[in-house]
């Protein structure tokens, strides 16, 4: 039994998410579509990890298990053939029997793009924020981010998720042209918690006590006590670390 591992890029405007659903077409379906058709034989694609409705990736990871032999180059371009625009894979490689995407990640990063100009190239890919953001302000913020701190707050309720910790290794901003990127590094994520971490922090910069505010929330452990989060348009997954 052979294990294979992809680095995949995707346009998540058109799917709803990753995680195959009934009755949506996601990211992971299509692949998996894809990969039986060319193997002839039903596969198991495992990811990374989730990415919520209209959520793109620039290196999502997920491996497969078979019996097949495979020649990755000419395989992958193939694969590549028979999946859509909007779907690249981008390396293709055999990995040790064990490895397996979700499990063995240990850091996974995301960025959010926000557009300070009203443009038809930026509206698929980023957030439209033509409010006055303060960066210097902002990056003053991270640091009661990071670390292990419960994120209850920052999350969509999931009763069937007890622990609610994440450590947050790295977390800042920046400006790129006519973009404010957004960039978090941790060991897990909640489902909307990088989108609701965006928001809030956005809200907090005109708050007259931005720092207590933030304090506060993290204590309340309420999700009702955080920002709106963010449209799903702007949020790529970055990068997966084994």
């Amino acid at each position: 039994m052979k294990n294979y591992k992809l680095l995949i890029q995707y346009d998540g405007t058109n799917y709803a998410g990753w995680q195959i659903q009934k009755n949506a077409i996601t990211v992971q379906q299509v692949i998996t579509e894809a990969l039986k058709t060319l193997l002839k034989v039903d596969i198991n694609l495992i990811g990374s990890g989730r990415t919520d409705s209209g959520v793109h990736a620039l290196g999502q990871v997920a491996n497969f298990r078979t019996e097949n032999i495979i020649n990755i180059y000419r395989f992958k371009h193939s694969l590549n053939a028979i999946l859509p625009s909007d779907i690249s894979i981008i390396k293709m490689e055999e990995v040790y029997k064990d490895f397996h995407a979700r499990f063995d990640a240990r850091k996974r990063s995301y960025i959010y793009l926000i557009s300070q100009i009203k443009s038809p190239f930026y509206k698929n890919y980023s957030y439209f924020y033509p409010s006055k953001i303060d960066l210097e302000k902002l990056n003053s913020l991270t640091k009661y981010f990071l670390g292990e701190k419960d994120y209850t707050s920052f999350s969509k309720k999931n009763n069937e998720i007890e622990n609610k910790n994440c450590t947050v290794f790295d977390l800042r901003w920046r400006k790129n042209g006519d973009l404010i990127l957004f960039y978090i590094k941790a060991n897990r994520f909640l489902h909307g918690m990088v989108r609701t971490v965006v928001g809030t922090m956005l809200n907090a910069q005109t708050s007259e006590n931005p720092v207590q505010l933030i304090i506060d929330i993290f204590k309340s452990q309420n999700r009702e006590e955080a920002s709106e989060a963010m449209p799903s348009k702007g949020l790529f997954l970055y990068k997966v670390e084994y």
